[in-house]
Order: C-alpha cells, then sequence, then structure tokens
C-alpha cells in the first residue's frame, strides 16, 4: 500500500512529507494505522549526524561481522500509537481492531534477555537499524523504490506503519493516543531510569539533570519513589518551572550550579542518585556528574551521544575510593510488555502526569516546525495527531 510518511533523505537535511510504499503484512508483522506519534530528540540524531557512523566506525562494524548502519533514506519517528488494521500469518495475539503502543525494542519473549525479564535487551533490538524486517531479514518499507529505514523497525511518522508484532503491546482503547504514543519511549524510559535503573530510595536526594520528555518522567519516578529532594537541571527557564508542577523539589540552570545547592541541602553528602537525561549526551558532563554523586551513589546515563564520541574523562581515583556506581540504561530498564499497562494505569488513576507532557500538538505535514520547537526546547513533547 502506498500512505504519506515523514522521510529523511540525509544529514543537515529538513523532513520531507512525500509517498512511501509499504508490503503488506507477512508472518509475525501487523499493519497498524497511526493516531499518533510522539517527536523524540532521537528522531533527530540522524538529521544532526550524531548517530550515523564515520567510514572509520563503518570498516569498524564490517570487520567485526556486523551489518553497517545504512541510514537513509529514513522513515522517522519511534514514539506511536494506533489501531491494527491487519495481521499476517501466524500472529495470535493481536487482530484487526485492536488499539496498540509501540515498542521501540521488540521483544520476542523467548530469548535469554526476554526469558529473564529484560525485555529491553532482546537479540532482536540488534536489528533495530536495519532496513531488513527482523521478522524475515528482507524489506518492507520503500521510497521511491528504495528499501528505507524505518526508525528503530517502526516509523511512526507515517500514516500507516508495517512492523513486528513483537514491536507493538495491546492496549485499553480508552486510553487517549497521545498518551500511549508516550508511554511507548520518553515516559517509560524515563520513569524507569529513577526507578529501576537508579533504584531510588525513600529520603533520596536526586539530581535531574535535563527534564525534556524522558527527565520529566525520571523526575515523576523519583518523587513516586520516595524522594526527599528533588533537583532538576536544565538551561531553559520554561523546563524548569514545570519540572515544580511535575515534581521537582528544586531547580538549577545547569549542573555546575547545581553543585553548591546540592552541598548545601545535603550537607556536604552530595545526592544519591544522578540522572543524566539530556537530548545528547556529551563527555565533559560525565565527570560533572560524577561529581554531583556522593560517596556510594549511583549516577545513570540514559540520554544518547554522538557516535563519534569514544573516550569519557573520569577522575578514576573518586570512582574506586569513594565506591560510586556509574551505569547506563536502556529503556530506563523497563520491561515494556509490563510496564506499559502499568504505567497507564497508574495514568488513569491520577498518579502519573501524562497529559501535561504535551506542549505542542502537530499535523504531519508540520513535522519540520515540531523538529524546530524540539532544538529550541520549547517544547516538553510535541505530538503529531492523524485524523481518524
Amino acid at each position: 500500500m502506498r500512505c504519506k510518511a515523514a522521510v529523511l533523505r540525509g544529514v543537515g537535511m529538513d523532513w520531507e512529507v512525500c509517498e512511501v510504499e509499504l508490503g503488506e503484512p507477512r508472518r509475525g508483522e501487523v499493519l497498524v494505522r497511526m493516531a499518533a506519534a510522539g517527536i523524540c530528540h532521537s528522531d533527530d540524531h540522524f538529521a544532526t549526524g550524531d548517530a550515523v557512523p564515520s567510514p572509520e566506525m563503518i570498516q569498524m562494524m564490517v570487520a567485526a561481522g556486523r551489518e553497517p548502519i545504512d541510514p537513509f533514506p529514513l522513515i522517522g519517528g519511534h514514539e506511536g500509537a494506533g489501531v491494527v488494521e491487519a495481521v499476517g500469518p501466524e500472529v495470535h495475539d493481536l487482530k484487526p481492531g485492536d488499539f496498540v503502543g509501540t515498542s521501540w525494542i521488540p521483544t520476542c519473549g523467548r530469548c535469554r534477555w526476554c526469558a529473564t525479564g529484560k525485555g529491553y535487551l532482546c537479540d532482536l533490538g540488534a536489528n533495530i537499524f536495519s532496513k531488513k524486517m527482523v521478522t524475515d531479514g528482507t524489506p518492507r518499507r520503500f521510497v521511491d523504490g528504495e528499501p528505507a529505514l524505518a526508525m528503530t523497525q517502526l516509523g511512526t511518522f507515517s500514516e500507516y506503519m508495517v512492523a513486528a508484532a513483537d514491536s507493538v503491546v495491546k492496549i485499553d482503547e480508552s486510553i487517549p493516543a497521545s498518551v500511549a504514543a508516550l508511554v511507548s519511549c520518553g515516559v517509560t524510559t524515563g520513569w524507569g531510569t529513577a526507578t529501576n535503573a537508579a533504584h531510588t530510595q525513600p529520603g533520596d536526594t536526586v539530581i535531574v539533570i535535563g527534564v525534556g520528555g524522558v527527565g520529566m518522567n525520571a523526575v515523576q519516578g523519583a518523587r513516586a519513589a520516595g524522594a526527599q529532594r528533588v533537583i532538576a537541571v536544565d538551561p531553559i527557564e520554561f523546563k524548569r518551572d514545570v519540572a515544580l508542577e511535575f515534581g521537582a523539589t528544586h531547580t538549577s540552570p545547569s549542573a555546575l550550579e547545581a553543585y553548591e545547592l546540592v552541598r548545601d541541602l545535603t550537607r556536604g553528602v552530595m545526592a544519591d542518585r544522578v540522572l543524566v537525561t539530556v537530548g545528547v549526551l556529551m563527555p565533559d558532563l560525565v565527570p560533572v556528574a560524577m561529581a554531583l554523586t556522593r560517596k556510594g551513589g549511583t549516577c545513570v546515563l540514559t540520554a544518547m551521544a554522538p557516535l563519534s564520541e569514544l573516550m569519557v574523562p573520569l577522575m578514576l581515583v573518586d570512582l574506586v575510593s569513594s565506591d560510586k556506581l556509574l551505569k547506563g540504561t536502556l529503556y530506563g530498564g523497563m520491561n515494556v510488555r509490563a510496564s506499559m499497562p502499568q504505567l497507564l494505569s497508574l495514568y488513569q488513576s491520577g498518579d502519573l502526569k501524562i497529559d501535561e507532557l504535551v506542549t505542542r500538538r502537530y499535523k504531519l505535514d508540520d513535522v519540520n516546525q515540531a523538529i524546530a520547537d524540539l532544538r529550541e526546547g520549547s517544547n516538553i513533547r510535541g505530538v503529531i495527531e492523524f485524523p481518524v
């Protein structure tokens, strides 16, 4: 079938809303009519080049026996929700008419990681930046007759999406589409960063560096876990003000400026948990985040760094002698098939703010304005809504 989608053709280019072709869903696949798609910073990393491997990295991937990333043309979007239109053979738990949210890492339920409750590490995730379907290794999305990459095997900036059934989760049809879309990535990742990855405890002092669509939910998760103090750090005053409505107790315009505030609040002990949820993670932020972390404390890196950044400055003596933990996390360490219904239940009970995350709503044709607003930091989350 043919439909409209937002396509990126190269680094530094604008998104082009054009016609794309989707193959019919085959074994283990579904066709979804999109209702809403969230605008996440990860969608911009290919346009800026941060997620595009250098020639040297491509050589290393080939030498290691891995398929190099060939990102263009790219159908954007990985946060989304919609209605199943058709299912391929051997899809038993979904049917036309089901309301679903997307999972930007497919979960097979059978590999070692899924079997131990770590679906965010599913082996299928190794192929989310391939132009070939994770189901059978053949392409299913085309732009001008050329196989296209769909962002994380989804491509939610499109009227329709063909994806593996392992990449969608059936949810309550009473949930607003924009809410379901945001839980498919930003809400889950942020909440999980504070709760699962950082293991925030009652009484903790928590710093969240970067309070956009992920960080704002880290603020919510930290308070829900019982943190006494949550310091929201962001250079944009609007975001700092909104963070106070989401549970932050204090704010700071930068991580460096937060140092004295945290030192005074904790009488020199510093923060129990430091959560780095910025849009683009640069290496020089890591040592600052570690300096904000107390002895025996935990610093969690959730943000994506440019592929070209291979070295991180660290004071190794401090890391070892202060028994600090520096760790990365993926999807906030959340098992999406369990966490998505859980978080939506918290939303329905009024214990999780999601509607309030949406600053602006756009049509698909306005995708470049949505990306511009993302870069300017004028949104907590922007959402593309499709005609019903």
